[in-house]
Protein backbone atom coordinates (compact mmCIF):
# COMPACT_ATOMS: atom_id res chain seq x y z
CA UNK A 1 0.00 0.00 0.00
CA UNK A 2 2.83 2.39 0.86
CA UNK A 3 4.55 1.72 -2.48
CA UNK A 4 1.34 2.54 -4.34
CA UNK A 5 -0.02 5.41 -2.25
CA UNK A 6 3.07 6.82 -0.48
CA UNK A 7 3.28 8.11 3.10
CA UNK A 8 1.49 11.42 3.65
CA UNK A 9 2.55 11.89 7.26
CA UNK A 10 4.40 10.04 10.02
CA UNK A 11 4.56 10.48 13.78
CA UNK A 12 7.06 9.07 16.27
CA UNK A 13 5.70 8.09 19.67
CA UNK A 14 6.96 6.27 22.78
CA UNK A 15 5.51 3.18 24.47
CA UNK A 16 6.48 0.67 27.15
CA UNK A 17 7.89 -1.47 24.32
CA UNK A 18 10.17 1.22 22.88
CA UNK A 19 9.98 3.80 20.11
CA UNK A 20 6.98 3.51 17.79
CA UNK A 21 6.09 5.02 14.42
CA UNK A 22 2.63 5.62 12.96
CA UNK A 23 2.02 6.49 9.30
CA UNK A 24 -0.88 7.89 7.30
CA UNK A 25 -0.86 6.67 3.68
CA UNK A 26 -2.24 8.26 0.52
CA UNK A 27 -5.19 5.84 0.79
CA UNK A 28 -6.07 7.59 4.09
CA UNK A 29 -5.30 4.48 6.12
CA UNK A 30 -3.26 4.34 9.34
CA UNK A 31 -0.58 1.74 10.13
CA UNK A 32 1.73 1.64 13.12
CA UNK A 33 4.42 -0.30 14.93
CA UNK A 34 4.94 0.04 18.67
CA UNK A 35 8.63 -0.92 18.54
CA UNK A 36 10.93 -0.14 15.61
CA UNK A 37 13.53 -2.64 16.90
CA UNK A 38 11.02 -5.49 16.55
CA UNK A 39 9.14 -4.37 13.47
CA UNK A 40 5.56 -5.62 13.32
CA UNK A 41 3.44 -3.24 11.24
CA UNK A 42 -0.23 -3.22 12.24
CA UNK A 43 -2.92 -1.75 10.00
CA UNK A 44 -5.60 0.16 11.90
CA UNK A 45 -9.32 -0.08 11.01
CA UNK A 46 -10.67 2.15 8.24
CA UNK A 47 -12.41 5.44 9.06
CA UNK A 48 -15.83 5.42 7.33
CA UNK A 49 -16.16 8.00 4.54
CA UNK A 50 -12.67 9.47 4.98
CA UNK A 51 -11.86 10.94 1.56
CA UNK A 52 -9.13 13.40 2.56
CA UNK A 53 -6.47 13.55 5.27
CA UNK A 54 -7.80 14.38 8.76
CA UNK A 55 -7.29 17.97 9.89
CA UNK A 56 -5.15 16.62 12.75
CA UNK A 57 -4.30 13.33 14.44
CA UNK A 58 -2.29 12.03 17.36
CA UNK A 59 -1.10 8.69 18.73
CA UNK A 60 -1.98 7.92 22.34
CA UNK A 61 -0.38 5.06 24.26
CA UNK A 62 -1.58 3.96 27.67
CA UNK A 63 -1.75 0.66 29.60
CA UNK A 64 -0.03 -1.20 26.72
CA UNK A 65 -2.75 -0.13 24.29
CA UNK A 66 -1.95 2.22 21.40
CA UNK A 67 -4.75 4.16 19.73
CA UNK A 68 -5.03 6.89 17.09
CA UNK A 69 -7.16 9.95 17.79
CA UNK A 70 -8.14 11.97 14.72
CA UNK A 71 -10.34 14.92 13.82
CA UNK A 72 -12.48 15.02 10.66
CA UNK A 73 -14.35 18.33 10.52
CA UNK A 74 -16.25 18.64 13.78
CA UNK A 75 -16.05 14.93 14.58
CA UNK A 76 -13.49 13.02 16.63
CA UNK A 77 -12.66 9.36 16.01
CA UNK A 78 -10.72 6.77 17.99
CA UNK A 79 -8.98 3.90 16.20
CA UNK A 80 -7.93 0.91 18.25
CA UNK A 81 -6.83 -2.58 17.16
CA UNK A 82 -10.30 -3.75 16.21
CA UNK A 83 -12.65 -0.84 15.61
CA UNK A 84 -13.22 2.81 14.74
CA UNK A 85 -15.52 4.65 17.15
CA UNK A 86 -16.87 8.20 17.30
CA UNK A 87 -15.85 10.10 20.43
CA UNK A 88 -18.89 11.51 22.22
CA UNK A 89 -17.85 14.53 24.27
CA UNK A 90 -20.07 13.92 27.31
CA UNK A 91 -17.80 15.83 29.67
CA UNK A 92 -15.99 19.04 28.74
CA UNK A 93 -12.59 18.98 30.42
CA UNK A 94 -11.42 22.39 29.22
CA UNK A 95 -12.51 25.10 26.83
CA UNK A 96 -10.16 27.73 25.46
CA UNK A 97 -11.05 30.65 23.19
CA UNK A 98 -8.04 31.92 21.28
CA UNK A 99 -10.02 34.78 19.66
CA UNK A 100 -8.08 34.05 16.44
CA UNK A 101 -10.24 33.04 13.49
CA UNK A 102 -7.67 31.18 11.39
CA UNK A 103 -6.86 27.56 12.24
CA UNK A 104 -3.52 26.99 14.01
CA UNK A 105 -0.51 25.55 12.17
CA UNK A 106 0.47 23.34 15.10
CA UNK A 107 -0.77 22.13 18.47
CA UNK A 108 1.57 20.22 20.80
CA UNK A 109 1.60 19.02 24.39
CA UNK A 110 3.90 20.88 26.75
CA UNK A 111 4.68 18.74 29.79
CA UNK A 112 4.90 20.51 33.13
CA UNK A 113 7.19 18.35 35.28
CA UNK A 114 6.51 20.23 38.51
CA UNK A 115 2.72 19.83 38.43
CA UNK A 116 2.80 16.58 36.41
CA UNK A 117 0.20 18.13 34.09
CA UNK A 118 0.21 19.05 30.43
CA UNK A 119 -0.52 22.35 28.78
CA UNK A 120 -1.25 22.76 25.07
CA UNK A 121 0.92 25.10 23.00
CA UNK A 122 -0.78 26.42 19.88
CA UNK A 123 1.12 28.07 17.01
CA UNK A 124 -0.05 30.33 14.21
CA UNK A 125 2.13 32.03 11.58
CA UNK A 126 3.95 34.42 13.92
CA UNK A 127 2.19 33.83 17.22
CA UNK A 128 2.42 31.29 20.01
CA UNK A 129 -0.14 30.74 22.74
CA UNK A 130 -0.18 28.49 25.81
CA UNK A 131 -3.78 27.35 26.16
CA UNK A 132 -5.18 27.56 29.67
CA UNK A 133 -3.26 30.51 31.08
CA UNK A 134 -3.46 32.55 27.84
CA UNK A 135 0.28 33.30 27.79
CA UNK A 136 1.15 34.75 24.36
CA UNK A 137 4.47 35.04 22.54
CA UNK A 138 5.19 36.89 19.31
CA UNK A 139 7.54 35.05 16.94
CA UNK A 140 9.99 36.84 14.65
CA UNK A 141 9.71 34.25 11.87
CA UNK A 142 7.92 31.04 10.92
CA UNK A 143 8.72 28.39 13.47
CA UNK A 144 8.21 24.69 14.11
CA UNK A 145 7.34 23.16 17.49
CA UNK A 146 8.92 19.97 18.81
CA UNK A 147 7.46 18.59 22.08
CA UNK A 148 9.98 17.28 24.64
CA UNK A 149 9.48 15.57 27.99
CA UNK A 150 9.86 18.85 29.94
CA UNK A 151 8.86 21.55 27.45
CA UNK A 152 8.66 22.53 23.78
CA UNK A 153 11.47 23.44 21.40
CA UNK A 154 10.72 26.32 19.02
CA UNK A 155 12.85 26.06 15.88
CA UNK A 156 13.13 28.64 13.10
CA UNK A 157 15.70 29.31 10.40
CA UNK A 158 17.83 31.48 12.69
CA UNK A 159 16.90 30.60 16.27
CA UNK A 160 16.29 27.76 18.68
CA UNK A 161 14.29 28.52 21.83
CA UNK A 162 12.93 26.34 24.61
CA UNK A 163 9.56 26.99 26.26
CA UNK A 164 9.05 25.33 29.63
CA UNK A 165 7.58 25.81 33.07
CA UNK A 166 9.97 27.62 35.42
CA UNK A 167 11.24 25.09 38.00
CA UNK A 168 10.18 25.77 41.60
CA UNK A 169 13.76 26.27 42.89
CA UNK A 170 14.45 28.94 40.24
CA UNK A 171 11.14 30.65 40.89
CA UNK A 172 11.77 30.76 44.65
CA UNK A 173 15.24 32.29 44.21
CA UNK A 174 14.65 34.78 41.39
CA UNK A 175 11.15 36.14 41.91
CA UNK A 176 11.05 39.78 42.94
CA UNK A 177 11.42 40.47 46.69
CA UNK A 178 11.68 36.75 47.45
CA UNK A 179 12.45 35.80 51.03
CA UNK A 180 13.07 32.14 50.21
CA UNK A 181 16.20 30.65 51.86
CA UNK A 182 17.97 30.25 48.48
CA UNK A 183 17.27 33.88 47.52
CA UNK A 184 18.68 35.15 50.83
CA UNK A 185 21.79 32.96 50.51
CA UNK A 186 22.43 34.24 46.98
CA UNK A 187 22.18 37.83 48.25
CA UNK A 188 24.45 37.03 51.21
CA UNK A 189 27.15 35.68 48.88
CA UNK A 190 26.93 38.74 46.60
CA UNK A 191 27.26 41.07 49.61
CA UNK A 192 30.20 39.01 50.95
CA UNK A 193 32.03 39.53 47.63
CA UNK A 194 31.47 43.29 48.07
CA UNK A 195 32.88 42.95 51.62
CA UNK A 196 29.59 44.31 52.99
CA UNK A 197 28.28 43.57 56.49
CA UNK A 198 24.86 42.88 54.96
CA UNK A 199 26.15 39.40 54.17
CA UNK A 200 26.13 38.62 57.88
CA UNK A 201 22.58 39.95 58.27
CA UNK A 202 21.24 37.74 55.47
CA UNK A 203 23.08 34.71 56.82
CA UNK A 204 21.80 35.29 60.37
CA UNK A 205 18.24 35.46 59.05
CA UNK A 206 18.61 32.07 57.36
CA UNK A 207 20.43 30.53 60.34
CA UNK A 208 17.82 31.78 62.85
CA UNK A 209 15.14 29.89 60.92
CA UNK A 210 17.47 26.84 60.61
CA UNK A 211 17.01 26.90 56.86
CA UNK A 212 20.65 26.96 55.76
CA UNK A 213 20.72 23.35 54.44
CA UNK A 214 17.53 24.07 52.46
CA UNK A 215 19.08 27.28 51.08
CA UNK A 216 22.19 25.42 49.88
CA UNK A 217 20.10 22.65 48.29
CA UNK A 218 17.87 25.25 46.58
CA UNK A 219 20.87 27.00 45.01
CA UNK A 220 22.39 23.72 43.83
CA UNK A 221 19.09 22.60 42.25
CA UNK A 222 18.46 25.97 40.58
CA UNK A 223 21.97 25.95 39.06
CA UNK A 224 21.05 22.78 37.16
CA UNK A 225 18.17 24.47 35.35
CA UNK A 226 20.20 27.49 34.20
CA UNK A 227 21.73 27.62 30.71
CA UNK A 228 24.01 30.64 31.22
CA UNK A 229 27.35 29.62 32.80
CA UNK A 230 27.60 32.94 34.66
CA UNK A 231 24.29 32.33 36.44
CA UNK A 232 25.28 28.72 37.14
CA UNK A 233 28.53 29.91 38.73
CA UNK A 234 26.76 32.54 40.79
CA UNK A 235 24.35 29.97 42.26
CA UNK A 236 27.09 27.41 42.88
CA UNK A 237 29.27 30.05 44.59
CA UNK A 238 26.31 30.82 46.87
CA UNK A 239 25.87 27.11 47.65
CA UNK A 240 29.59 26.75 48.36
CA UNK A 241 29.49 29.84 50.61
CA UNK A 242 26.51 28.45 52.56
CA UNK A 243 28.16 25.01 53.00
CA UNK A 244 30.96 26.61 55.02
CA UNK A 245 28.50 27.36 57.85
CA UNK A 246 26.97 23.86 58.04
CA UNK A 247 28.52 21.01 60.02
CA UNK A 248 28.85 17.80 57.99
CA UNK A 249 26.92 18.91 54.91
CA UNK A 250 27.16 15.95 52.45
CA UNK A 251 29.16 17.25 49.46
CA UNK A 252 27.92 14.67 46.90
CA UNK A 253 25.05 16.74 45.48
CA UNK A 254 27.27 19.81 45.00
CA UNK A 255 30.10 17.84 43.35
CA UNK A 256 27.68 15.94 41.10
CA UNK A 257 25.99 19.16 39.97
CA UNK A 258 29.35 20.73 39.09
CA UNK A 259 30.20 17.65 37.01
CA UNK A 260 26.80 17.53 35.30
CA UNK A 261 26.91 21.22 34.38
CA UNK A 262 30.41 20.93 32.98
CA UNK A 263 29.26 18.07 30.72
CA UNK A 264 26.08 19.93 29.73
CA UNK A 265 27.95 23.14 28.90
CA UNK A 266 30.38 21.15 26.74
CA UNK A 267 27.65 19.47 24.65
CA UNK A 268 25.56 22.67 24.41
CA UNK A 269 28.44 24.47 22.68
CA UNK A 270 27.34 25.49 19.16
CA UNK A 271 30.09 23.37 17.60
CA UNK A 272 28.59 20.27 19.24
CA UNK A 273 24.95 21.31 19.15
CA UNK A 274 23.20 19.00 21.64
CA UNK A 275 21.23 21.50 23.76
CA UNK A 276 19.86 19.14 26.41
CA UNK A 277 18.10 20.42 29.48
CA UNK A 278 19.18 19.12 32.90
CA UNK A 279 15.97 17.04 33.17
CA UNK A 280 16.54 15.46 29.75
CA UNK A 281 20.18 14.73 30.54
CA UNK A 282 19.23 12.89 33.72
CA UNK A 283 16.50 10.90 31.98
CA UNK A 284 18.74 10.10 29.01
CA UNK A 285 21.66 8.82 31.19
CA UNK A 286 25.35 9.41 30.49
CA UNK A 287 25.65 6.10 28.57
CA UNK A 288 23.08 7.18 25.98
CA UNK A 289 24.65 10.64 25.70
CA UNK A 290 28.02 9.00 24.97
CA UNK A 291 26.33 6.86 22.31
CA UNK A 292 25.01 10.02 20.65
CA UNK A 293 28.46 11.60 20.64
CA UNK A 294 29.96 8.42 19.18
CA UNK A 295 27.33 8.27 16.42
CA UNK A 296 28.31 11.83 15.49
CA UNK A 297 31.96 10.72 15.54
CA UNK A 298 32.79 13.19 18.33
CA UNK A 299 35.26 10.71 19.81
CA UNK A 300 37.67 13.15 21.57
CA UNK A 301 34.84 14.86 23.47
CA UNK A 302 33.28 11.51 24.44
CA UNK A 303 36.63 10.27 25.77
CA UNK A 304 37.24 13.53 27.71
CA UNK A 305 33.80 13.19 29.34
CA UNK A 306 34.56 9.55 30.32
CA UNK A 307 37.88 10.57 31.85
CA UNK A 308 36.36 13.57 33.63
CA UNK A 309 33.52 11.49 35.14
CA UNK A 310 36.01 8.67 35.89
CA UNK A 311 33.86 6.03 34.21
CA UNK A 312 35.28 2.51 34.08
CA UNK A 313 37.30 1.81 30.94
CA UNK A 314 34.95 -0.94 29.73
CA UNK A 315 31.91 1.31 30.24
CA UNK A 316 33.56 4.38 28.75
CA UNK A 317 36.90 4.82 26.96
CA UNK A 318 37.23 1.22 25.70
CA UNK A 319 33.76 1.27 24.16
CA UNK A 320 34.39 4.60 22.45
CA UNK A 321 37.80 3.55 21.10
CA UNK A 322 36.21 0.36 19.71
CA UNK A 323 33.62 2.49 17.88
CA UNK A 324 36.39 4.74 16.57
CA UNK A 325 38.36 1.73 15.31
CA UNK A 326 35.28 0.30 13.55
CA UNK A 327 34.85 3.66 11.80
CA UNK A 328 38.58 3.83 10.98
CA UNK A 329 38.57 0.54 9.05
CA UNK A 330 35.98 1.99 6.66
CA UNK A 331 38.37 4.72 5.47
CA UNK A 332 39.49 3.65 2.01
CA UNK A 333 42.16 6.34 1.49
CA UNK A 334 44.70 4.62 3.80
CA UNK A 335 46.59 1.35 3.27
CA UNK A 336 45.90 -1.74 5.38
CA UNK A 337 49.27 -1.36 7.15
CA UNK A 338 48.61 2.30 8.03
CA UNK A 339 45.12 1.62 9.38
CA UNK A 340 46.17 -1.45 11.40
CA UNK A 341 49.16 0.42 12.88
CA UNK A 342 47.06 3.51 13.73
CA UNK A 343 44.44 1.36 15.48
CA UNK A 344 47.04 -0.58 17.47
CA UNK A 345 48.88 2.63 18.45
CA UNK A 346 45.65 4.15 19.78
CA UNK A 347 44.13 1.03 21.38
CA UNK A 348 47.19 -0.90 22.57
CA UNK A 349 46.03 -3.47 25.10
CA UNK A 350 43.22 -1.36 26.57
CA UNK A 351 40.91 -3.56 28.71
CA UNK A 352 37.62 -4.49 27.11
CA UNK A 353 38.82 -3.97 23.51
CA UNK A 354 38.06 -6.83 21.11
CA UNK A 355 40.32 -6.68 18.05
CA UNK A 356 38.32 -9.55 16.55
CA UNK A 357 35.16 -7.38 16.48
CA UNK A 358 37.09 -4.61 14.70
CA UNK A 359 38.56 -7.19 12.31
CA UNK A 360 35.04 -8.50 11.62
CA UNK A 361 33.96 -4.97 10.68
CA UNK A 362 36.99 -4.67 8.34
CA UNK A 363 36.07 -8.01 6.73
CA UNK A 364 32.45 -6.86 6.26
CA UNK A 365 33.85 -3.78 4.49
CA UNK A 366 35.71 -6.04 2.05
CA UNK A 367 39.17 -5.53 3.62
CA UNK A 368 40.22 -9.12 4.32
CA UNK A 369 43.97 -8.40 4.57
CA UNK A 370 43.33 -5.60 7.07
CA UNK A 371 41.15 -7.98 9.10
CA UNK A 372 43.99 -10.53 9.24
CA UNK A 373 46.49 -7.85 10.32
CA UNK A 374 44.12 -6.73 13.10
CA UNK A 375 43.64 -10.30 14.29
CA UNK A 376 47.38 -10.45 14.95
CA UNK A 377 46.77 -8.00 17.83
CA UNK A 378 43.96 -10.14 19.31
CA UNK A 379 45.44 -11.94 22.38
CA UNK A 380 42.60 -14.49 22.63
CA UNK A 381 42.89 -17.29 20.09
CA UNK A 382 39.30 -18.29 20.77
CA UNK A 383 38.28 -14.92 19.30
CA UNK A 384 40.66 -15.16 16.32
CA UNK A 385 39.79 -18.61 15.03
CA UNK A 386 36.03 -18.25 14.24
CA UNK A 387 36.65 -15.14 12.12
CA UNK A 388 39.57 -16.77 10.27
CA UNK A 389 37.30 -19.69 9.43
CA UNK A 390 34.62 -17.29 8.23
CA UNK A 391 37.24 -15.60 6.01
CA UNK A 392 38.19 -19.03 4.56
CA UNK A 393 41.70 -18.81 6.07
CA UNK A 394 41.40 -22.29 7.55
CA UNK A 395 45.11 -23.19 7.60
CA UNK A 396 45.94 -19.98 9.48
CA UNK A 397 43.03 -20.73 11.83
CA UNK A 398 44.52 -24.19 12.49
CA UNK A 399 47.93 -22.69 13.33
CA UNK A 400 46.32 -20.18 15.74
CA UNK A 401 44.24 -22.94 17.37
CA UNK A 402 47.34 -25.11 17.91
CA UNK A 403 49.25 -22.10 19.35
CA UNK A 404 46.44 -21.59 21.87
CA UNK A 405 46.86 -25.10 23.29
CA UNK A 406 43.04 -25.41 23.41
CA UNK A 407 42.21 -28.94 22.16
CA UNK A 408 38.50 -28.12 21.71
CA UNK A 409 39.48 -25.23 19.44
CA UNK A 410 41.80 -27.50 17.42
CA UNK A 411 39.04 -30.09 17.03
CA UNK A 412 36.66 -27.36 15.81
CA UNK A 413 39.10 -26.27 13.09
CA UNK A 414 40.03 -29.86 12.07
CA UNK A 415 36.39 -30.83 11.61
CA UNK A 416 35.79 -27.60 9.67
CA UNK A 417 38.74 -28.48 7.38
CA UNK A 418 37.42 -32.03 6.95
CA UNK A 419 34.13 -30.65 5.60
CA UNK A 420 35.77 -27.93 3.52
CA UNK A 421 38.64 -29.84 1.77
CA UNK A 422 38.71 -32.98 -0.32
CA UNK A 423 40.06 -36.06 1.46
CA UNK A 424 43.59 -36.00 -0.03
CA UNK A 425 44.18 -32.29 0.62
CA UNK A 426 42.78 -32.65 4.14
CA UNK A 427 45.24 -35.48 4.99
CA UNK A 428 48.16 -33.53 3.48
CA UNK A 429 47.25 -30.48 5.59
CA UNK A 430 47.29 -32.58 8.76
CA UNK A 431 50.68 -34.10 7.85
CA UNK A 432 52.23 -30.65 8.36
CA UNK A 433 50.59 -30.20 11.78
CA UNK A 434 51.59 -33.11 14.09
CA UNK A 435 49.45 -31.85 17.01
CA UNK A 436 46.32 -31.66 14.85
CA UNK A 437 47.07 -35.05 13.29
CA UNK A 438 47.47 -36.66 16.69
CA UNK A 439 44.18 -35.20 17.92
CA UNK A 440 42.38 -36.26 14.75
CA UNK A 441 43.69 -39.83 15.18
CA UNK A 442 42.25 -39.86 18.70
CA UNK A 443 38.93 -38.64 17.31
CA UNK A 444 38.93 -41.35 14.61
CA UNK A 445 39.70 -44.13 17.13
CA UNK A 446 36.40 -43.40 18.85
CA UNK A 447 34.26 -42.03 16.04
CA UNK A 448 35.51 -43.04 12.55
CA UNK A 449 37.55 -46.30 12.64
CA UNK A 450 37.62 -46.68 8.83
CA UNK A 451 39.14 -43.21 8.39
CA UNK A 452 41.90 -44.28 10.78
CA UNK A 453 42.87 -47.11 8.37
CA UNK A 454 43.17 -44.56 5.52
CA UNK A 455 45.42 -42.38 7.66
CA UNK A 456 47.79 -45.30 8.41
CA UNK A 457 47.83 -46.23 4.72
CA UNK A 458 48.72 -42.66 3.74
CA UNK A 459 51.58 -42.61 6.29
CA UNK A 460 52.82 -46.12 5.28
CA UNK A 461 52.52 -46.89 9.00
CA UNK A 462 52.47 -50.71 8.69
CA UNK A 463 52.86 -51.32 12.44
CA UNK A 464 49.66 -49.40 13.34
CA UNK A 465 47.87 -50.77 10.25
CA UNK A 466 48.59 -54.29 11.46
CA UNK A 467 47.36 -53.43 14.93
CA UNK A 468 44.21 -51.95 13.36
CA UNK A 469 43.42 -55.18 11.48
CA UNK A 470 44.08 -57.37 14.56
CA UNK A 471 41.79 -55.12 16.66
CA UNK A 472 39.12 -55.21 13.95
CA UNK A 473 39.32 -59.03 13.79
CA UNK A 474 38.81 -59.32 17.55
CA UNK A 475 35.87 -56.90 17.31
Amino acid sequence: EVLQNHVLEAKVFHTEYGTGVAILTGAHRFSLTTNIDDLKLRRMPEVPGLQKPPSCWAVLSQDRVTIVLLAVGQDLYLLDNTSCSVVVSEEKLCEFNSSIRSPPKQMVWCMRPRSRQRAVVVAWERQLMVAGNSTEFVLDEDSYLVPELDGVRILSRTSHEFLHEIPEASQEIFKIASMAPGALLLEAQKEYEKESQKADEYLREIKDQKLLPEAVSQCIEAAGYEHEPDTQKSLLRAASFGKCFIDKFPPESFVRMCQDLRVLNAIRDYQIGIPLTFTQYKRLTIEVLLDRLVLRRLYPLAIRICEYLRLSEIQGVSRILAHWACYKVQQKDKSDEEVAHAINQKLGDTPGISYSEIAARAYDCGRTELAIKLLEYEPRSGEQVPLLLKMKRSKLALSKAIESGDTDLVYTVVLHLKNELNRGTFFMTLQNQPVALSLYRQFCKHQERETLKDLYNQDDNHQELGNFHVHSSYS
